[in-house]
C-alpha cells in the first residue's frame, strides 16, 4: 500500500506539469481548431530561461527566494512573448488556408526551435538547480511526498483555479469562449477575434512555461529535446481528455500522469514513454471524441 500511495503521488505531481501543458493545446484548439506542435517547445524555452537567468542572479548573490521567482517571472513573460510572435508569423496568415498548412507550418516551427536551442545550448542534459525550498511541515509524510511534488500540486490546482474563473466570470474569458463557439458571429458582435487569439496563445505559452519550470526542477536536468517527448505525452493528454475541452485535458494528463506511475513502479521503466502512445491508440479506437468530448456533427 505505502508502494501504491508513492507511486500515486508521484504521477499526480507528473500528471499536474502535464495538465500545464495540455491546457494550452486545447485552448488553442478550442478556439482556432489549430494542434500547435510547437506548443512543447515553448515549454522547453520556459525551462532554459529560468536555467541562464536563476543562473546569473544566484552568482550575483541574491536571495534564493527572489530568484526563484524572477526566474519563473522571466520564463513566462519570455515564453509568453514566443507564443504570441508563433501566432502571428506562423499561424495567422494561414489561418484561413486548409489546417494542414498550419500544421505543416507548426511541425517547421518546432524543429525550427529545436536546433535553435541545440546550437545556442548543446545536445547533452545540463544540471538544473532546485530553487524550490524545503517545507518543513512535510517532513512527516516526505517519504511519501517531497516539497517539490507538493509545490507543483498546489501550483497547478492555483492555476487551473485561476484559469477555470477567468474564462467563466471575465468579459475576455466570455469572449474566448464565444470565439470558440462561432467566431464569425463573435466579430458580429464586436469581439476582437485576433486579440482573443493572440490572448489564447499567450497565456497558453505562460502555462507552459510554469511547467517547464517546475519539471526541470523536480528532474533536476534539461536538454534541448524535453520540449518534444512532453508535448507529444501532453497532446495525448488532451485527446485522451476530450481535445478542446479544459476540464478534459486536466483529467487526461492525471490519467497519463498515473500510468506512466504505475507502470513504471509495476511493470517496467523502460517503457514508460510507450505507455502514452499506448493509450492514445485505445482512446482512438474506442473512443476518438476523448473521455469529456462531444461528438460535433457538422452540416454538409
Amino acid at each position: 500500500m505505502d508502494f501504491f500511495l508513492k507511486l500515486f503521488l508521484s504521477g499526480t505531481a507528473k500528471g499536474s506539469i502535464y495538465a500545464l501543458i495540455a491546457l494550452g493545446y486545447t485552448m488553442v484548439y478550442g478556439i482556432v481548431q489549430l494542434i500547435n506542435f510547437a506548443h512543447g517547445e515553448v515549454y522547453m524555452i520556459g525551462g532554459f530561461t529560468a536555467l541562464i537567468v536563476g543562473g546569473l542572479l544566484f552568482s550575483s548573490g541574491m536571495a534564493v527566494p527572489l530568484v526563484l521567482a524572477l526566474s519563473i517571472a522571466s520564463a513566462v513573460v519570455f515564453s509568453a512573448a514566443f507564443g504570441f510572435t508563433i501566432e502571428k508569423l506562423a499561424y495567422k496568415p494561414l489561418r484561413n488556408k486548409p489546417r494542414l498548412s498550419a500544421l505543416i507550418s507548426a511541425i517547421g516551427i518546432s524543429m525550427i526551435l529545436q536546433n535553435f536551442v541545440l546550437l545556442a545550448q548543446t545536445e547533452k542534459y545540463l544540471s538544473f538547480p532546485s530553487y524550490l525550498p524545503e517545507l518543513e511541515f512535510l517532513r512527516p509524510v516526505r517519504e511519501y511526498l517531497n516539497s517539490t511534488q507538493f509545490i507543483i500540486l498546489v501550483t497547478t490546482a492555483t492555476i487551473m483555479v485561476a484559469l477555470t474563473l477567468t474564462i467563466k466570470f471575465t468579459r475576455m474569458g466570455k469572449a474566448m469562449r464565444a470565439t470558440a463557439q462561432d467566431k464569425h458571429m463573435a466579430q458580429l458582435v464586436g469581439v476582437d477575434i485576433n486579440g482573443v487569439i493572440s490572448l489564447t496563445f499567450i497565456i497558453g505559452s505562460a502555462l507552459a512555461a510554469v511547467g517547464g519550470v517546475l519539471i526541470c526542477s523536480y528532474m533536476g536536468q534539461i536538454n534541448y529535446y524535453i520540449g518534444f517527448v512532453a508535448g507529444i505525452k501532453a497532446f495525448v493528454a488532451a485527446v485522451l481528455g476530450g481535445i478542446g475541452s479544459i476540464p478534459g485535458a486536466v483529467l487526461g494528463s492525471f490519467i497519463l500522469g498515473w500510468t506512466e506511475s504505475l507502470g513504471t513502479g509495476y511493470l517496467s521503466s523502460d517503457y514508460e514513454d510507450a505507455y502514452a502512445f499506448v493509450i492514445l491508440i485505445l482512446i482512438l479506437i474506442l473512443k476518438p471524441d476523448g473521455i469529456l468530448g462531444k461528438n460535433q456533427k457538422q452540416k454538409v
